[in-house]
């Protein structure tokens, strides 16, 4: 087999275009020209026999080509990068670098205490959170960009393991001056004929909380549909409608101004749980960083 021949800077250059999607952006970062940064995406594509980056006047983005090759490299820089710091730290703990994927609202409540507690033993490695839905959590993790996920269940996948950590359940989000924050107790009935606010029908939590409708014969009348739970909480505030939400999807500070109420009868909830991959076991120092979030989920 012939050996490819590229430089660890070509490589850093197709990542920093990916990442900016622009070659004016990665040239400033890279400190290099921009034709100097285009020479080396041309090499690296010459090396590896294929078109990574497609370049028209408006856009730029990856052929399936990079995208396959994308998660490949920036394995390859990590480990590069966390062996050259594990050199540099003279004696320290483990350097290097963990990178995790997770839901967002999965990471609001607990993570930086967490980290707080990582960073006594493990000052020198770097924690790299990727947020994501939960469907692109598991690709994450199944490619190897991420070494775990924080993250909803999967459907059966002989590549993945899921481990249940948490409960979220489901309630109302309003705004602290609409007449439902004002009820003692809220309903499903109270949301019948309500012009909801709710996330896009690819979305986990969307999946979790129609399927849970479904087996109670429960109808309600979704109106405005985002991509992301942080959008359903922008227009909550903003006096469009209410929502039907994870309860940690409000914990954050952009859920200042609302109100998160319980609906039983039936509670519906979501499971959150680690993903990860049985084949690959992850390092010491992700280790760690597991046993910390599985201690702070379990005390919540």
């Amino acid at each position: 087999m012939e050996m490819i021949n590229c430089e660890l800077l070509d490589l850093r250059a197709l990542v920093a275009v990916a990442e900016g999607r622009s070659f004016h952006r990665a040239a400033q970062q890279l400190n290099l020209s921009q034709p100097a940064l285009s020479r080396r995406i041309q090499k690296l594509e010459s090396a590896v026999g294929s078109v990574l980056i497609e370049r028209t006047t408006r856009t730029v983005r990856l052929t399936p080509s990079g995208r396959e090759v994308l998660p490949l490299i920036r394995r390859m820089l990590d480990e590069f990068d966390g062996s050259l710091i594990g050199l540099m730290a003279q004696g320290e703990r483990q350097a290097g670098r963990i990178t995790l994927a997770s839901v967002p609202s999965a990471t609001v409540r607990f993570m930086p205490e967490v980290l707080q507690k990582f960073g006594e033993d493990y000052r020198n490695t770097r924690v790299r959170i990727l947020d994501l839905s939960a469907t692109e959590c598991a690709e994450a993790v199944r490619t190897g960009e991420a070494e775990f996920g924080l993250s909803l269940p999967v459907s059966t996948d002989a590549d993945l393991s899921f481990s249940p950590l948490h409960d979220d359940p489901y309630g109302l989000v309003c705004h602290r001056d609409d007449p439902l924050a004002m009820l003692p107790n809220v309903g499903w009935s109270d949301l019948v004929g309500k012009r909801l606010i709710t996330v896009h029908r690819a979305s986990g939590n969307r999946t979790t909380l129609e399927a849970g409708l479904a087996a109670q014969g429960i109808q309600l009348s979704w109106f405005y549909e985002v991509t992301r739970l942080t959008s359903a909480l922008a227009l909550v505030d903003a006096g469009l409608g209410p929502s039907v939400l994870p309860r940690l999807a409000c914990a954050g500070p952009e859920a200042r101004d609302l109100v998160w109420r319980p609906l039983g009868e039936p509670v519906i909830v979501r499971t959150i749980g680690l993903l990860k991959r049985p084949a690959a076991p992850i390092s010491p120092a992700a280790e760690r960083l597991v046993t910390l979030l599985s201690e702070a989920w379990a005390s919540a």
